[in-house]
């Protein structure tokens, strides 16, 4: 699209209009370098930002465990590291610089040279893990019994004298490194990191990001567990940090399955209501969470939702601590769940805070954005290898490996412009979709001056657009349901698409949560059964190579729908939930490559997915 103009006596200045049709950007909003406490102590000990944001722009690299070059399938268009906040390149430092025991008295200066040996050894083992989980929480204690007290137990690696010129050092490079990067309109490199709050093993993690470049984000340090385990204290910091400096931000939930239902639940952390004034400031910076990653899928589960055929995609029933609990899944710990919570508050306080957008994106630590079955890095360096992927860590119960891992997921966004500005302006705007690896491209809008006919447009964006909301939008009062146009493409490097399915949820007037799931567009011939269910797409892998043919679905879907159940009193959101035909899992082409027949506890083949930010229906507006 050619980008309009504006002479003034005699000079051509480009004009960038708030009414530009957005652009389909793909990218990662969460991905760990070296500088990850966790990561280094699990073998990441190279691989910083530069070999991030080179990985990502489609360069070939060099993988930091086993060595060979690596390179992306398809380069990104925007990419955050966003290490830890916690011991950000303290662990390293310690390790590669060691430590200085000057001014401690002899027993605290022993102690200390004694966890930096100790940690030293542990690392050039490549059992670093051990490290990691000595500072995992307890699960003696609930959530809110850990965070008065404390949200990081005593462990070796708190013995160590952690110099804080380590931290503001590595701040500086990471902010340096993604200026350097960052290339406007071609590729974008925000700068972000992780505030890591785990208190009792619930997961409460957030993605900081921020528009700014590396002079404004050098103004502070970035705000950590240590400062604060309760979201609304980051919150606060947000509000003063971004008055202070005139930084946007925004603050992203990590994947909230394994959060213990704290994520989206309706108390805070510390065992308050929530009212008007948490609500506000929770919506204004929390505008989008993460729904799926390596640690699994957070869309629904099938306790929450049975009637729902696809729940259950990728369940990550492992909680991060240091003793093995089994998996409660909770309603807070899946995003279907916290949306239709947000309408029943709503309802009562008259404000919703989880009006949430979604997006996919990695959670790796290994410095490699990888999403892709077939190109797929793990979670940690150590998982890199199929050998390693099999082994089971911990001993005293069920436990994890790298092929209860994802190959999951990426962010795509709707920005009128590659820049930093411009993704957190469709960030905040909730005009984001997640998928779970490959790049299928969806389009959808809401509302009542939508027609069929517009799925011809050429222009479907400017259109739809005009006549109504795209994603992440809201539609007021009516006496008969809105129009709903989706528009479903394949990714051109994987497979065929299976269907488009619609997500409604709702609360009636009396405060009762609903969902349905309606089968909006799907390929073949085949036909809805009295209860709205369709056969399966069936599945063409070969089961000796793991090879998907795309004998089956359609390289594009497009549906024009409209709300049969729609009832104008409710408050209700609609999401798109777009499928593909099933393709071989990362961890059967382990298996293959293994020789053997299947990846045990492991299915074969998995169906990829896209989830849309919602459209919400307000009939208050």
């Amino acid at each position: 699209m050619r980008q309009p103009v504006l002479t003034i006596l005699g000079l051509t200045l480009p004009l960038v209009s708030a009414a530009q049709t957005p652009q389909l950007l793909w990218g990662d909003t969460h991905l760990h370098t070296t500088y990850s406490s966790d990561a280094y102590a699990n073998n990441n000990l190279s691989a910083g930002p530069d070999v991030a944001y080179r990985y990502a722009r489609g360069e070939p690299v060099v993988h930091p465990y086993h060595g060979a070059r690596v390179q992306i399938g398809r380069p990104l268009d925007f990419l955050v590291v966003s290490d830890h906040a916690e011991f950000l390149g303290q662990i390293r430092a310690v390790h590669r610089d060691g430590i200085s025991t000057d001014g401690m008295g002899l027993f605290e200066g022993l102690r200390a040279r004694f966890a930096a040996w100790y940690l030293g050894r542990e690392i050039d083992k490549g059992e670093g893990r051990k490290l990691f989980v000595s500072v995992l929480p307890d699960p003696g204690l609930t959530p809110e019994e850990d965070a008065e007290a404390s949200s990081v137990q005593e462990s070796d690696v708190q013995m160590l004298p952690m110099p804080l010129q380590v931290e503001i050092d590595t701040w500086r490079l990471l902010t340096d490194t993604a200026d350097q990067f960052n290339d406007p309109g071609k590729f974008t490199a925000l700068i972000g990191w992780e505030w890591s709050a785990i208190p009792g093993g619930a997961n409460l993690h957030r993605v900081v990001i921020t528009d700014s470049d590396a002079a404004t984000a050098q103004q502070y340090d970035p705000i950590g567990l240590d400062q604060s385990p309760y979201p609304e204290d980051l919150w606060q910091w947000l509000d003063e940090t971004s008055a202070a400096t005139g930084a946007g931000f925004v603050a992203i939930p990590h994947n909230s399955n394994i959060s213990k239902g704290y994520m989206f639940a309706g108390q805070s952390l510390r065992g308050e209501r929530i009212d008007a004034d948490y609500a506000r400031q929770r919506a204004r910076w929390e505008p989008v969470a993460e729904i799926t990653q390596i640690k699994g899928d957070s869309e629904t589960h099938s306790k929450f939702s049975p009637a729902d055929e696809f729940a259950d995609f990728e369940n990550y029933p492992f909680y991060i601590q240091r003793r093995w609990t089994e998996y409660q899944p909770q309603p807070g710990d899946f995003v279907r769940q916290g949306l239709k919570l947000g309408l029943a508050i709503e309802q009562e306080i008259g404000v919703n805070p989880y009006r949430l957008g979604v997006i996919g994106s990695t959670d790796a630590h290994t410095s490699l954005s990888s999403a892709e079955e077939r190109n797929f890095h793990g979670k940690m360096p150590t998982d890199s290898i199929p050998d390693n992927k099999q082994i089971t860590w911990g001993d005293d119960g069920p436990s994890t490996n790298g092929w209860s891992m994802s190959a999951s997921g990426m962010a795509a966004v709707w920005a009128r412009e590659n820049t930093r500005a411009g993704i957190l302006e469709a960030l905040k705007e909730r005009r984001v979709y997640g998928t779970s690896g490959p790049r299928i491209g969806v389009q959808f809008f809401g509302g009542h001056g939508l027609n069929p006919a517009m799925l011809e447009s050429a222009d479907l964006y400017e259109a739809a657009g005009a006549a109504g909301v795209a994603m992440g939008g809201e539609l007021g009062h009516a006496e008969s349901s809105p129009g709903f146009l989706v528009l479903a493409s394949r990714d051109p490097d994987t497979a065929n698409l299976d269907r488009i399915q619609m997500v409604k949820g709702w609360v009636t007037p009396e405060g009762v949560q609903r969902e349905q799931v309606y089968n909006l567009a799907w390929s073949g011939e085949r036909q809805l059964d009295a209860r709205g269910n369709l056969p399966a797409v069936g599945n063409t892998v070969n089961l000796e190579t793991g090879q998907v043919e795309n004998t089956i679905g359609e390289a594009q879907l497009a549906a024009f729908w409209q709300d049969p159940d729609f009832n104008p009193a409710e408050r209700a959101f609609y999401y798109v939930r777009v499928l593909q035909i099933p393709t071989a899992r990362h961890s059967f082409l382990d298996a293959l490559a293994l020789g053997r027949e299947h990846a045990e506890g492991h299915p074969d083949t998995i169906q990829e997915r896209a989830y849309t930010s919602p459209i919400w229906y307000r009939p208050e507006l």
